[in-house]
């Protein structure tokens, strides 16, 4: 067997991995890291992103990477500036959707949709973002019904403290942004150091769900929020290190749903074990430990029988954190259903 974990690509710098399989071929759809001399600051201002390629392996473990190009670059989508941060692909009746993360003219992340008739593209964007779509880092799963569901949001720089939840726990809105949408005008959207997360008994702000149009172009409902349980069965608070802060990924394992996702400035990846998309989802554990480089993005998809867990650090670049580098690994489950930790190599 080859030698795992190894790095994926290690001729370009390419960032959150969205592993999928198609047609019995490995893809990953990640970000596309390069240096835009723009300046370090919490808000991710150095991530300045301005294309996507896709990558593909017959057998990734011994394979070199197919990269298949630029698929999607912003100065082909209308309404977005700049900022191509993470994507993820789903596949409905022959056709291939990217759902990516990008910032608007207004300075306002948003989700959009581009569409192609291959999993390597190319792919046309629609000329507007989702109807209602806010924040980044967009996961799309598609159930074994056919039903697909959008996970997505990020904080500090993903704007997702921006947004807050109606009493009824459906539809998170803010303020100015929202008017055009039907949202409701909450003020003045806050900064990543605002109260409703800088306080450890504050409830965690939590990462979105939302199901998708039949067209897979528009949200067919208002999202809702993805409530993680601590061991205690209590939704987590903003001071557990194992809160959610960005990167949802949803995988299903013997008929369960399992919500992965990064905790951000504590550097974790976790997850948690739900009966349905929605949740709620019961924390588990660690799948990896902190990595070098301040994000950790990652999939888990399984291939040809093995399944993986796809992520990056900065090692290649000297700690360079808006230059990464893809890895994988093999993932195992324990016969009880947990997924045993990796250990970074």
């Amino acid at each position: 067997m080859a030698k795992l974990p190894r790095y994926l690509f290690p001729s370009d710098y390419m960032a959150d991995p969205s592993a999928n399989v198609f047609n019995g071929r490995f893809y990953i759809y990640p970000s596309h890291d390069w240096e835009a001399g723009a300046a370090f600051d919490d808000d991710g201002g150095h991530f300045q992103m301005k294309d996507y390629h896709v990558l593909s392996w017959d057998d990734v473990e011994n394979d070199d990477a197919t990269d298949h190009g630029v698929i999607l670059d912003v100065k082909d989508v209308p309404w977005a500036e700049k900022q191509m941060w993470d994507n993820d692909c789903v596949e409905k009746d022959g056709k291939y959707y990217l759902i990516f993360s990008a910032k608007a003219y207004d300075g306002v992340f948003r989700l959009g949709v581009a569409v192609a008739d291959k999993p390597e593209g190319p792919f046309t964007p629609m000329e507007k973002p989702i109807r209602g779509s806010f924040s980044i880092d967009p996961c799309v799963f598609k159930d074994d019904d056919g039903q697909i569901y959008c996970y997505f949001g990020g904080l500090w720089g993903g704007q997702l403290q921006w947004w807050r939840p109606l009493p009824n726990g459906l539809a998170p809105v803010f303020g100015k942004y929202g008017e055009e949408n039907g949202l409701i005008d909450l003020g003045a959207a806050p900064d990543h150091k605002c109260e409703l997360f800088t306080k450890a008994d504050s409830p965690a702000i939590n990462s979105c769900v939302v199901r998708m149009s039949d067209d897979v172009q528009q949200f067919a409902e208002a999202p809702r929020a993805v409530v993680v349980l601590d061991e205690n069965g209590e939704p987590m608070k903003a001071g557990n290190p194992h809160r959610f802060f960005e990167a949802s990924w949803m995988h299903k394992y013997n008929g369960k749903y399992y919500f992965s996702y990064s905790t951000g400035d504590s550097h974790f990846l976790c997850y948690a074990i739900g009966d349905n998309p929605y949740g709620p989802f019961r924390y588990q554990g660690v799948i990896l430990d902190p990595v070098v480089g301040w994000t950790t993005h990652h999939s888990i998809v399984e291939y040809k029988g093995q399944w993986y867990l796809c992520y990056h650090d900065c090692v290649p670049s000297n700690d360079i954190t808006h230059l990464r580098s893809l890895k994988i690994q093999r993932l195992f489950y324990n016969e009880d259903g947990t997924i045993q930790k990796v250990v970074n190599e």
